[in-house]
């Protein structure tokens, strides 16, 4: 899986790594770092009058700046740039506006294949989760099977969908939908509405029409980041012609330049208001413009990490551990358990993306392509169920007869069972070490004993 931003990051942090070295700012060496950076926003399909713009601000900023006593001139030039990004994508979070009135309407709209229909589910959790009770509404009556996508995506995420029966316009099942939520105490109602393979007059008229009917508190247009400046086109011409309250942007894990997401605001005024990553149908994340600014240029995004991990982690669980650990108690039934947490987290290298001076490592990771709820981690797990309580609360009893018999019942081989043993040693020691140079410091928040591998000194060799 790439990672958003990959190569600007890379070009960014690089470029800023020569500057460490200087001890005053001169005009040379911030002209020279823009250029840098200027070559690395196009690169990463920023838009050029955008690219143009940036440049410019950072450098009347940057010249002549008066280096703290506490920054080094490369620190200031990264801390002008970290604010001038996150000004450049809006700011601050932007979020969607509720109703005083039960139900908020929001209108989903883009073209085909951006993943409106399951972007609307997608919402619609995100919604659930603060509480509210969302009503997903089929109006795109054109494209085969949507009706039908939109009420398996509702099952999936246990949310109503509402629906008319075959012939009704999309006008119609928009106004019909709004009496319907009222009934059932539904107080979203998101309306999944049709899209075309381009922008064209028919289909503009039809979202206007369901505009002026049911009025939309929000109207947010759903495009795909892997379309890069394109989409920049489409926010331009959906903006125009209907008025756009904000953007969903999906795929954004699978377009290592994500330019289309600096460039969105700045071209168009719309803000990014939520952010799509991958093809599971997992909540949408809202976007954090100086998170993002911050994991870009290589400073990690902890705040995210850390919710995250409250989302998803056990705290009583965590605290568990973290005893254990803190008393060199720390089985092998412990770190499966907190694996299974870790995982709900999403991929090895999502993490590492927010975990601050992680780069090296993520480096060393390339072309592993860790999942952690890929293969590797599915034969840790079958390994350790095969052995006895006995043996997980205490590896040193492991002798060759029960890793033959370890191997065989998790269906792999000695070499498999011998190599996580020997790792999970490795890690002990390694944890060992850290809470002697940690003292009473913790590792990340919610993390558990895997957060501690955040600590100072890297992470050991990961048992996958």
């Amino acid at each position: 899986m790439t990672l958003i931003f990959e190569s600007l990051s890379d070009r960014l942090q690089t470029t800023f790594k020569k500057l460490r070295g200087h001890g005053k700012l001169t005009e040379d060496d911030v002209n020279e770092a823009m250029r840098e950076v200027r070559m690395a926003l196009l690169e990463a399909d920023v838009n050029f009058k955008v690219v143009k713009q940036f440049v410019k601000t950072v450098k009347e900023r940057a010249v002549g700046q008066n280096v703290l006593e506490t920054l080094t001139p490369a620190q200031v030039v990264i801390k002008i740039v970290d604010e001038e990004l996150t000004q450049l994508m809006g700011g601050t979070q932007s979020r969607i506006t509720m109703s005083a009135q039960p139900p908020t309407i929001v209108m989903m709209v883009g073209l085909q294949g951006a993943g409106k229909t399951t972007s609307a589910g997608k919402l619609g959790l995100a919604l659930k989760k603060q509480g509210k009770r969302p009503l997903l509404v089929a109006a795109d009556i054109y494209r085969p099977a949507a009706v039908k996508q939109l009420q398996v995506v509702g099952e999936q995420l246990d949310l109503p969908v509402f629906t008319m029966p075959q012939g009704a316009d999309a006008v119609t099942i928009a106004q019909q939908a709004i009496p319907y939520s009222q009934s059932h105490a539904n107080d979203v109602v998101i309306i999944d509405t049709a899209g075309r393979l381009q922008i064209d007059a028919k289909l503009m008229q039809e979202l206007r029409d369901i505009k002026g009917a049911v009025r939309p508190h929000e109207i947010l247009l759903v495009v795909d980041a892997m379309t890069g400046q394109e989409s920049v086109n489409v926010a331009q011409a959906f903006n125009d012609n209907l008025g756009l309250d904000g953007v969903v942007m999906t795929k954004l894990d699978g377009d290592a330049r994500g330019g289309a997401a600096l460039s969105i605001k700045a071209v168009t005024g719309v803000p990014i208001k939520f952010v799509g990553m991958g093809e599971k149908l997992e909540a949408l994340e809202p976007f954090h413009p100086d998170r993002m600014a911050s994991r870009i240029l290589g400073m990690g995004d902890v705040l995210s990490l850390v919710e995250k991990a409250q989302e998803n982690f056990d705290l009583a669980e965590a605290k568990k551990m973290e005893r254990k650990l803190r008393k060199d108690e720390f089985t092998l039934d412990d770190f499966l358990s907190q694996m299974q947490q870790v995982k709900k987290l999403g991929s090895l290298e999502s993490i590492l993306g927010m975990i601050p001076g992680m780069g090296g490592l993520k480096k060393q990771l390339e072309g592993q392509d860790i999942d952690l709820d890929g293969k590797e981690v599915r034969q840790i797990e079958a390994i350790i169920k095969s052995m006895t309580p006995q043996e997980r609360a205490d590896i040193s009893i492991i002798n060759g007869s029960r890793r033959k018999r370890i191997a065989l019942g998790s269906g792999t081989r000695v070499q498999d069972v011998n190599k996580l043993l020997k790792q999970f040693g490795e890690m002990r020691k390694m944890m060992k070490k850290m809470k002697k140079m940690q003292g009473k410091k913790g590792g990340f928040p919610g993390l558990g004993a895997l957060g501690k591998l955040g600590g100072g000194m890297g992470f050991p060799k990961l048992p996958f």
